[in-house]
């Protein structure tokens, strides 16, 4: 890896210093001409933010209602302030952010997909293919998608099950029968499913999570801690660089059958992953494949301590009614909150004219709750039939690649807790104050512990 490649800190101001992205997509400032004023009802402040998602749901609710395609003013916590942001369309119906999600010719990736307009460096070096467009959009994830071969998907399920069951070992006989939900189980989960998946040393475990942590620490101030949003995300992203950096020059001198060696041998037509390539998908999955499970086993064990009748239900066939009740597990948490896309050619959506360079902003849990798909959509129903949740994306190209991954470890997870500790109780979580990841910071579980033979 070049000293360019990780020296992001130097090129942060440099906001997309040519006229084309690397796709060749012209890029075209957002405009504020010929816009509504902005909609009194606002879902960009950052005390909107800070509620509770059933009271940020009132407000959702009311958008979809009156304007679901509605002209909002630039948010309140952006990673990069842009004083010129003229703002954003936000999508708060089920069937716009599933027509968005799937139409790539109209609505970008290329350019970012969170509400900043973030430098290009960035964005290469933090999300992979997820902020890429058509052509190659489609020749990278089909690389990193020959990786995940047969053989490879039947070891990671056995690591999955062994890694849960050892978790719950961990704190199932606690005399005390109360843990901190997220930091005993929820995060150390997929932590160690991340860390075993791509081989990481278990010396080196501890520098990954924490620099994973700080990928997503604009999000909170308790994860700031008073340093500067911008710097530790960048120096986070450098530092799981050079992490991947020693254990691709590690696998080239010792080949192993963990994943990293997968992505250095993939190949398809001839052509492979280079190693700056591979580290840039290494840091997008610290964070989707950790973040987003860690958060859904939160909400999940919180929502079965209201809903009991639906552990009852779940329990009569475990094995026959787990795999739709994941299903409802996601659309329930929500956990990515938001996803942006950018407008490339005119069109109209919601009786309202997009026009090239405008921000649109997917709001995945209004969609989750939006009536005119989910009956009910408030209460925790396992047996939900269909089930159409836009908790992975709304399709299209960018449908999430690990939801398979994810779908396994919280099945795996749920087997060991509601197996062993059936009687587990939820407290109120403390949740993260962020419009990007639905999160719980802290939540007390209690439950009778298991007596030891």
């Amino acid at each position: 890896m070049t000293t360019t490649e990780t020296d992001a800190p130097a090129e942060w101001d440099a906001f997309f210093d040519d006229d084309e992205t690397e796709d060749g997509v012209e890029f075209i400032p957002a405009s504020g001409e010929g816009k509504p004023p902005h909609s009194e009802i606002d879902i960009s402040s950052k005390e909107f933010w800070a509620q509770t998602s059933e009271e940020r749901d009132k407000r959702f609710s009311q958008l979809r209602e009156t304007d679901p395609v509605s002209w909002q003013r630039p948010v309140e916590d952006a990673v990069t302030p842009d004083p010129d942001d003229p703002g954003y369309w936000a999508l708060v119906k089920h069937a716009d952010i599933v027509k968005v999600s799937r139409d790539n010719e109209t609505f970008i990736s290329g350019q970012g997909v969170l509400f900043d307009m973030l430098p290009e460096i960035f964005l290469q070096m933090t999300q992979s293919f997820l902020a890429m467009d058509n052509p190659k959009h489609d020749k990278l994830r089909k690389l990193v998608a020959s990786a995940f071969t047969p053989k490879q998907v039947r070891r990671l399920e056995a690591q999955i099950q062994l890694a849960a069951k050892e978790i719950v070992d961990s704190f199932a006989s606690d005399p005390s029968g109360e843990i901190d939900f997220p930091e005993r189980c929820g995060e150390r989960l997929p932590e160690r499913i991340f860390c075993d998946m791509f081989g990481i040393p278990e010396d080196m475990r501890k520098r990954t999570v924490r620099a994973a942590g700080d990928i997503v620490a604009w999000a909170d101030p308790e994860y700031l801690a008073g340093r500067p949003a911008d710097e530790v995300q960048v120096e986070a992203a450098a530092a799981l660089h050079e992490i991947a950096e020693e254990l691709i020059n590690a696998r080239k001198e010792n080949p192993t059958e963990d994943l990293f060696s997968a992505l250095m041998n993939a190949e398809i037509d001839g052509e492979k992953l280079d190693d700056f390539d591979i580290g840039a998908f290494f840091v997008l999955m610290s964070v989707a494949g950790t973040d987003t499970t860690k958060h859904t086993s939160a909400f999940t064990v919180r929502a079965f301590t209201h809903f009991r009748d639906q552990q009852e239900w779940l329990m009569e066939d475990f094995d026959g009614r787990i795999d739709g009740a994941i299903e409802e597990f996601v659309r329930y948490a929500s956990p990515v909150m938001t996803f942006r896309r950018t407008a490339v050619v005119e069109t109209e959506l919601g009786g309202k004219t997009i026009v090239p360079g405008d921000k649109v902003v997917m709001f995945y849990p209004s969609g989750n709750q939006d009536t005119e798909v989910f009956t009910d959509p408030d209460r925790f129903d396992l047996s939900r039939s269909p089930n159409p949740h836009v908790g992975f994306g709304g399709g299209g190209v960018h449908f999430c690649l690990g939801n398979q991954l994810a779908k396994s470890a919280l099945r795996e997870l749920f087997r060991q807790l509601l197996t062993r500790l059936p009687d587990f109780e939820a407290g109120e979580p403390e949740l993260l104050g962020t419009n990007f990841m639905r999160g719980v910071k802290r939540m007390p579980f209690r439950f009778t512990p298991e007596t030891q033979a």
